[in-house]
């Protein structure tokens, strides 16, 4: 017997049609894993950002003094919304102008420059002794000993000078690294010029140090004669931060 083409296919009920429901379940698991994978994921990325954003946060401004936010404070101040916070273009401009400002006010000058006390911090005190010298008696004599033919020297020793013992140095093995220092510091500059007073040298160069390089260097052994000045910037600092009348 025919089945009539217009009839409704009977449902479906029982253990088979339960068994495909499971089957299909059981073939789209793994998307849905990965789904809820990568949601659970990018929950704890962003809930492990925010975290550390806040910790930045209140970590910088408990080392600033500030109490920490409330829950209905913004913790972020406004300031460091703007670009760069203090470094920002405005804050600088706003600094400068502060500057400026200050620059045209009639009175009395600032009696030190700013940076003075930092330069303090940074010198060993046999630094300050070489500053006292160069500050009380003036430029000292330096000598470089080359070696070999004077369109192809050798240097063999730079910048030999007096300086630890007319300054006494308590470690003057390190009077080059003290110069240094000094140098980076801008408080003294190292001249390609000679001394006009000629006995510094003659002394300089009778000083055993000088014998010996003179004797590394060989063949036609010379001295080349240089100076060692106090920069402006250095002179002030002697004259306001250092000890000079009746050193």
């Amino acid at each position: 017997m025919s089945a009539d083409p217009g009839a409704v296919p009977p449902r479906e009920d029982g253990p088979r049609a339960s068994e495909r429901g499971a089957e299909g379940l059981a073939e789209s698991a793994p998307g849905l894993a990965r789904i809820a994978a990568s949601a659970w994921l990018r929950t704890i990325e962003w809930s492990v950002g925010s975290a550390a954003r806040a910790g930045t946060r209140l970590v910088e401004g408990a080392l600033g003094g500030e109490p920490p936010p409330t829950a209905a404070e913004d913790p972020v101040p406004q300031e460091a919304r703007e670009p760069g916070g203090d470094a920002g273009p405005a804050a600088l401009r706003r600094r400068g102008e502060e500057l400026l400002r200050r620059s045209a006010e009639v009175g009395p000058a600032d009696e030190a420059h700013p940076a003075y006390v930092r330069i303090l911090d940074e010198l060993a005190p046999d630094e300050a002794r070489i500053l006292r010298l160069l500050a009380t008696e003036g430029p000292q004599a330096s000598v470089d000993v080359r070696g070999g033919l004077p369109f192809a020297s050798e240097l063999v020793a730079p910048g030999l000078t007096m300086i630890g013992a007319e300054a006494g140095c308590l470690a003057p093995d390190r009077v080059h690294s003290y110069l240094n220092n000094l140098n980076r510091l801008g408080l003294v500059w190292f001249s390609r010029e000679p001394l006009r007073d000629p006995l510094a040298y003659q002394v300089l160069e009778a000083q055993p140090e000088v014998g010996e390089a003179m004797r590394e260097a060989g063949r036609m052994p010379r001295t080349v004669r240089r100076s060692i000045h106090l920069t402006p910037f250095g002179a002030d600092f002697c004259a306001v931060c250092l000890p000079l009348s009746g050193a």
